[in-house]
């Protein structure tokens, strides 16, 4: 990955008026009185380093952010007050644009609201890594037409993970999990020229596991991808795949809210990689989060993004915690990104003990599978000051 512009290189900033794109996309609840509240405020609390270099070095800040999926019409719900008055409390008041995916013009990324963005602005700065992957409004039109930085905590994560994949002590050993094969397939295919083994878990592990000829049951599997599992495991790195499972009985349904009544849920059980039918596996079994836990302490870097399994559904959320606490305990040099594994990670209270904890799952992945992000070439071709 390229250098690419930082606060500093924005030069003398006193009176200048900079315009900053953050990622206050937070995770929000409906408070007593009705009105939404903010339930964690990491992401406003890590863009404050760069918004206190702006205002101790002079400059004016307007704020601009996404917020929720509104599709591009004004909706309530999505109303950026709760966090100006968040941010307000941290930083004093800065002005702020109303939510950019309020104007269809965000995503589609075009060029008039790109010009009214940026409309009495002298400087462009961009602290959401978050959403560098996208190339919408907000993120790569500025820098079209205003010299332009990365704030500190993009680049903050654009060098952790160039750290990552470009000066990784070795043994290296990435933890892939989640739901859908699709979705990871590119990025085990990059990660397998850079890694020395891949731990693969979750819903995606039963393509691979059909692709060595075992049966799966009802559990998920992409027929289309078996092909390409096969071959991953034929030319790759060494994979690690789960060695028993925990699997739903016939007639149970996954509760990822955990209301549902015990008869409603149904059995679970420890069964082998063999799925029988009916079963749904949705989970490592107790052999496998000792195997996967020993190769982990063995790693000098890690990387983690996505679940065991269903982790959501507290009868299938061992195998993600075990590894949240096997990456924890291990001191190499380890990273975390992904909602899921994230969640994971904070809900065991182990999320000091990681070497990094990434704000951005998909921008994460994209860097890793493609070495660079939408919103880092547009900083680079950005007008100089």
């Amino acid at each position: 990955m390229e250098s690419f512009p930082v606060l500093e290189d924005l030069g003398d900033v006193s009176g200048k008026r900079v315009l900053l794109r953050a990622d206050f996309n937070c995770p929000i609840a409906e408070g007593p009185d009705g009105k939404t509240v903010i339930t964690d405020d990491y992401r406003i609390i890590s863009t404050v380093p760069t918004i206190k270099w702006l205002l101790d070095n002079g400059a004016s800040v307007t704020v601009m952010s996404h917020f929720g999926r509104p599709k591009g019409k004004y909706d309530e719900r999505y109303v950026l007050d709760p966090v100006a008055k968040r941010l307000a409390e941290l930083v004093g008041p800065v002005s702020f644009l109303e939510n950019v995916r309020f104007n269809p013009g965000e995503e589609a990324n075009d060029d008039d609201f790109v010009k009214q963005l940026i409309q009495g602005q002298d400087l462009y700065v961009n602290d959401a890594f978050a959403v560098s992957h996208r190339s919408h409004a907000s993120v790569v039109g500025p820098p079209k037409y205003l010299p332009s930085a990365a704030g500190r905590q993009l680049e903050k994560e654009a060098r952790m993970m160039s750290k990552l994949l470009n000066e990784p002590e070795r043994p290296f050993i990435a933890v892939v999990g989640g739901a859908k094969i699709s979705d990871k397939l590119g990025l085990l295919k990059s990660l397998s020229k850079k890694v020395d083994a891949i731990i693969v878990g979750g819903g995606m592990s039963y393509t691979f596991q059909r692709a060595l000829g075992h049966v799966t049951g009802d559990s998920i599997v992409d027929e289309s991808k078996i092909k390409e599992c096969s071959e991953l495991l034929e030319s790759g790195p060494r994979i690690l795949l789960p060695v028993d499972l925990v699997a739903l009985a016939p007639g149970g349904k996954l509760d990822f809210s955990n209301n549902l009544s015990p008869e409603v849920k149904g059995d679970t059980k420890i069964i082998s990689v063999d799925v029988p039918d009916g079963y749904e596996a949705a989970d490592i079994g107790p052999k496998t989060r000792e195997y996967f836990a020993r190769e982990i302490m063995s790693a000098k870097t890690i990387l983690w993004n996505g679940p065991m399994g269903a982790f959501e559904d507290e009868r299938f959320s061992e195998g993600t915690k075990a590894v949240a606490e096997a990456v924890a305990a291990s001191p190499a040099f380890s990273v975390v990104g992904g909602g899921d594994s994230v969640r994971a990670l904070n809900e065991s209270g182990l999320e000091d003990q990681v070497s990094h904890v990434s704000t951005g799952g998909g921008a994460s992945l994209e860097l890793i599978e493609k070495g660079d992000l939408p919103g880092l070439i547009a900083l680079r071709n950005a007008p100089k000051k």
